[in-house]
């Protein structure tokens, strides 16, 4: 936490409405809803670009927009808007369940979003420290090229992933697994070209794939660092190409840039490794070589920040609903390993039908006013965070946070103090999914 003497000394880089540190899918949503609601909005971005792991990260697929088995539409939105986009600008391909695409096409519709909304973007600057006076968050410090600079906001928000700015504000915070704070492995996405996709789908035996590894390791072409592929991500829109899920090491504490430097070492040797094991053992992928790997390695989990209400795994698995309800999830409890290769047995499959709420209480951090969190370091536990993580939940989560940040300052109420019907009808103004009623029919 920032002095209020070294925050009167520092220069003043802006002073915004709302500040949304983090341009990764919460931030995303948390920037544009509060800038289309008339807030002057500042976003924070340590990368080039926004999008967070969907582009910086390479990770060319988002989703679930769908409830379980059925189809039906439980996500809407500016999450809907971007996959919509997406595809009509010619940059991938979407089904119910998510939307497969170009990073580098996403990367040009977030900017033409940001620039038709009015939000102002500060790439290449990291969070250092939050400005708390009198309990209330008014601003936080950012290192870049410029120094070291203060923006003063009325609202801000955490979408650093890693709850940064909560944990600068003294907000309480949990990490990883209960038993010993353990948290899911990280994964550095990679793109591969010169792949016959069709002969690769054609072959596929499963999902997993699980031979491939199991004779590439007992041969010796391979070491024992995964047994199964997380996802191949392919659009048509590069038909040679394929974005691969793949790479896993264990026991990183993504708050430590030491490790997290290890952690990208580490698995930029098994990019390649992986690489000469697709020519050697999958037909289709002969020929394949690396494209590139991205600019950041994959946090699945880290620190998750304690709110007014802590979502439990009870509450997804028993498709919880909530009265300030900002809306749906449905993927599966998705653990990786944490302790080895492939997935963890605490990994949960849900029915057919399956969907829960996400409560607006949730995205309010405990013991401070006037800050919101949205993302990954959301409030709830180890294993809901497994469901709650993915992309498109965060979106949704990040839109609802920064419309209340806005209709907060509109108003004249500490974000905590609005009423949840005017945030759930505003969400639903924008196409937002909240309760039963709005869900949509395949």
């Amino acid at each position: 936490m920032v002095s209020k003497d070294e925050a009167r000394r520092l220069p003043v880089a802006a002073t915004v409405d709302v500040l949304v540190v983090g341009g990764g899918p919460a931030g995303v949503g948390a920037a544009l809803a509060a800038a289309r609601h008339g807030a002057a909005t500042l976003v924070v971005e340590q990368f080039n670009c926004l999008g967070g792991v969907a582009t910086a990260g390479g990770h060319g697929h988002i989703s679930k927009y769908d409830e379980q088995g059925t189809g039906r539409q439980i996500v809407g939105g500016i999450a809907d808007e971007i996959a919509a986009a997406l595809v009509a600008e010619g940059w991938g391909w979407r089904n119910s369940h998510g939307v497969w695409f170009e990073c580098e096409g996403l990367k040009l519709v977030l900017e033409r979003q940001a620039r038709a909304a009015g939000l102002k973007l500060l790439y290449h600057s990291f969070f250092s420290d939050t400005l708390v006076e009198d309990g209330v968050v008014t601003g936080a410090v950012v290192q870049s090229k410029s120094g070291r600079e203060l923006v003063r906001a009325k609202r801000v928000i955490d979408c650093t992933g890693d709850g940064d700015v909560a944990h600068h504000a003294g907000c309480a915070w949990e990490m990883g697994r209960e038993s010993d704070g353990r948290c899911q492995p990280v994964t550095l996405m990679f793109t591969i070209g010169g792949v016959e996709w069709g002969k690769v789908e054609k072959w596929r035996t499963s999902y997993a794939m699980p031979e491939v590894w199991e004779a590439a390791i007992a041969k010796g072409d391979m070491r024992p660092f995964q047994k199964t592929i997380m996802g191949f991500w392919h659009t048509p829109t590069r038909p040679d190409q394929v974005g691969v899920n793949f790479t896993h090491v264990i026991h990183v504490d993504s708050t430590k840039a030491a490790e997290l430097t290890a952690a990208t070492l580490e698995a930029r040797e098994q990019c390649h490794e992986s690489v000469a094991v697709f020519r050697k053992y999958v037909p289709g992928m002969e020929g394949c070589y690396l494209v590139s790997t991205p600019n950041t390695i994959g946090i699945r989990e880290s620190r998750r920040i304690l709110g007014d209400y802590v979502m439990t795994a009870e509450d997804v698995k028993g498709q919880a609903e909530f009265p300030d309800s900002i809306g749906y999830g449905s993927f599966f409890v998705d653990i990786h390993r944490i302790d080895g290769p492939g997935m963890d047995p605490t990994v949960w499959r849900p029915p057919r039908g399956f969907k829960y709420q996400m409560p607006y209480r949730m995205l309010l951090p405990r013991g401070v006013e006037n800050l919101l969190v949205a993302g990954r370091c959301a409030s709830c536990t180890h294993l809901a965070l497994g469901s709650l993580r993915v992309m498109v939940q965060c979106l949704a989560q990040g839109e609802a946070a920064g419309t209340a940040a806005a209709l907060s300052l509109q108003a004249g109420v500490a974000p905590r103090r609005l009423e949840v019907a005017q945030l759930q009808a505003a969400l639903r103004a924008q196409g937002g999914i909240v309760g039963a009623g709005d869900i949509r029919n395949p």
